[in-house]
This record gives C-alpha cells, structure tokens and sequence, in this order.
C-alpha cells in the first residue's frame, strides 16, 4: 500500500530534524571537547558527582536550548539515570556527556546524545563523538549511518567467533543485579570469542551497529543508556530484546542488542 501524502510529509519533516539534531549535538560536542584532557583526582564521591553535575550542566546550556528551538513542545528528559515508560508525546531524551566519568577521568570513551521519543517508541537520534569527530545517526524507517554512510550488523553466525560487551548500568547497583552481571560474564567468557567490559553502554551499541561486536546485553539500565543504541542497532537490521529474548521495552529488566546469526545463541548462553 502506497505511502499517503501525510505519512511522507512527516518522514521529510523528521529527516530534516535529523540533520539539525546533529548539527546541535556537534556543537556540544565541541564545548565538551575543550574541557577535556586533564587528570583531576577527587577525594570524595561528593567532589566526583559535582564534578560530574558541573559537566552535565554546562552541556545542557547549549543542548537545551537548541532542541527546544527545534521542538518546543516536546517534553524534555535529562536526568540519565531513569528508566520506564514516558508519557504520551513527544520527548527529547538526552546524554549531554554519555560516559561522563570517562570524561573526567581523561578517557576517550564518551559522546554526547539526543533521541527523540514518540509515543514511547524511538524515531530519531544522534550519537556524536567528539574526539574522533565520529556522528551516528538513525531514523525509523530510514535506516543508520556513520557520518552519512550505511551501517549494518555483522553477519556472523557463531557466538564462538564472537566479540561480546557489557556495561555497568549505574554505580551503586543493587546486589541481585551485580551477581547477575557477575554470572553473565563467566557464561560469556565460556562461549564468546572475547568479552569486552566497559561504559558507557551507547559506544559498544554503536560498534554493534557498525558490525564490529556482535553481541551488547546489559541489566538493568536507563532510557538514555539504551535507546540511541536501541534504535541504531535495530535500524542497521540487528535484533533487539531483553536477555530472554522477550520484546524489549523502557520497562525491560535486561536488554540484548545482537547481529540477527547469534542473537538466539546469546539468549541462550544468558539464560543459563
């Protein structure tokens, strides 16, 4: 059945707010990008999460406002750390510094990002790296690229040939979850190829987008953690559900992000 006039006016309406989302996001990019580079040592967790706030906000000064101008109804989501469904509309869930600690602990491993959700379900988002210069990005429908290019999963078939990742979702985690993680990786480590550990959990979906890992499952989580991934992956034609391989939602207690030849094979080793 052929697209109507309407359907398409709103797919050409959102490819253009793509490309201004990116155009923002890359500016905070850049702001970012010159706070980087030193060391700083913090003597208590309460000097870390300031530094952590001072971070964030100095990226929301630039990101808010722009995305906003974009689309003033739409509600707005920051804080990175929640989880569950959002009320009906539109929102802009945002990560201005997504690995922000890797920030200021001089690591490479952060990116800012910026999704927006309608009706619960993801329809765009950018991923910019700012050291490398790298932007991902997606579009419901429309698929998902690297700087313009396609992306797609890898079309390995054998979780034994295999690179595997996980991330922790969120410090301080609750004593059920870190053994489940715990176990998850000793299965992984049996029947995977090699596994990768590290945050923030959007990079590694980024790599499973582009076909460099195969396999990303994580327990636990957040919205802004999982959904710029969750719509990259998916669009690059990977599988996405929760680590029992049931449909994955916001509300999710686990979350598995595969190339389409192994997904089966990491539910299974997760299940165990």
């Amino acid at each position: 059945m052929p697209e109507t006039p309407q359907a398409i006016d709103v797919a050409a309406l959102d490819a253009d707010l793509l490309a201004q989302t990116a155009i923002a996001v890359r500016e905070v990019g850049s702001v970012l990008r010159e706070r980087f580079g030193e060391v700083v040592r913090y003597q208590s967790r309460e000097e870390l999460m300031r530094a952590l706030a001072v971070n964030d906000d100095t990226a929301l000064d630039t990101l808010r406002p722009r995305l906003t101008r974009l689309r003033p109804n739409a509600g707005w989501v920051e804080e990175e750390l929640d989880g569950g469904a959002l009320p009906p509309g539109e929102w802009w869930v945002v990560d201005p510094a997504e690995g922000n600690v890797n920030h200021l602990h001089a690591l490479p491993e952060w990116a800012v990002t910026a999704t927006l959700v309608r009706e619960n379900q993801p329809v765009l988002t950018v991923v910019h790296l700012p050291l490398t210069g790298e932007t991902y990005t997606a579009l419901t429908g429309a698929g998902a690229h690297l700087d313009g290019r396609p992306l797609h999963v890898s079309p390995t078939a054998d979780l034994g040939l295999s690179i595997v990742a996980t991330s922790q979702a969120r410090p301080d985690e609750d004593e059920k979850v870190v053994r489940r993680v715990g176990s998850s990786i000793t299965a992984m480590l049996f029947d995977a190829l090699v596994v990768r550990t590290a945050v923030p959990a959007t990079l590694h979906l980024t790599n499973v987008a582009a076909g460099r890992i195969d396999a990303f499952w994580q327990f636990s989580g957040a919205r802004a953690d999982l959904l710029p991934g969750a719509l990259l992956v998916t669009e690059a034609g990977g599988r996405i559900s929760d680590a029992q391989g049931r449909p994955w939602t916001p509300q999710s207690e686990s979350f598995l992000a595969a190339a389409p030849g192994v997904h089966a094979q990491a539910v299974a080793t997760l299940s165990r």
